[in-house]
C-alpha cells in the first residue's frame, strides 16, 4: 500500500512538471519568483500580449517585459488598527542584452506600498530593474 501512494504522488509531480513547457534553445527563459505569498504574472513581451502568464520566453536582444504584480502591503505599514491593503500593480522591465538559450530570473516583492522587480542571470547577478507603470484596477486598463 505504502508503495502504491508513493509512486502515485511522484507521479502526480511528475504530472505537474508537464504543464510547463520546455525553454526552447534559440530564445532566452525568463522565470517569475514572486516574495512569499504574492502573485507575479507575464503581461507582454514588447507590447505583444502573452498566450501563457506564468513565465516570459523571449527571442535574444532588447526586450521590453510587461508584468502584473499582486501583493498585500501590512496593516502596520497603514496605520493603527489598519487591516492589510492588496495591491495590484503593473511593472515594466526593459534590458539589452537577451541571449539565446539563458535562463533568467525575474524576482519581485514589496516595501511598504511600493512594487519592485529586478531581473537576474544563471550566476545571480543582478542585470536590470523595474520600474513601476501604476497601481490600482488593472482589469480597466
Amino acid at each position: 500500500m505504502r508503495g502504491f501512494v508513493l509512486a502515485l504522488f511522484v507521479s502526480s509531480l511528475a504530472g505537474c512538471s508537464l504543464w510547463m513547457p520546455k525553454p526552447d534553445p534559440t530564445q532566452a527563459w525568463i522565470e517569475l519568483a514572486p516574495h512569499q505569498e504574492t502573485d507575479l504574472q507575464a503581461l507582454a513581451v514588447d507590447g505583444r500580449r502573452l498566450d501563457d502568464d506564468r513565465y516570459f520566453q523571449v527571442q535574444p536582444g532588447s526586450r521590453t517585459l510587461d508584468m502584473r504584480y499582486r501583493f498585500q502591503v501590512d496593516g502596520a505599514d497603514i496605520g493603527p488598527d489598519s487591516g492589510p491593503l492588496p495591491r495590484d500593480c503593473k511593472l515594466t522591465l526593459e534590458y539589452d542584452r537577451f541571449t539565446a538559450g539563458a535562463r533568467y530570473r525575474l524576482v519581485a516583492g514589496g516595501h511598504g506600498f511600493r512594487p519592485w522587480a529586478k531581473l537576474y542571470d544563471q550566476q545571480h547577478l543582478l542585470l536590470a530593474r523595474a520600474s513601476e507603470q501604476g497601481c490600482g484596477n488593472l482589469a480597466e486598463r
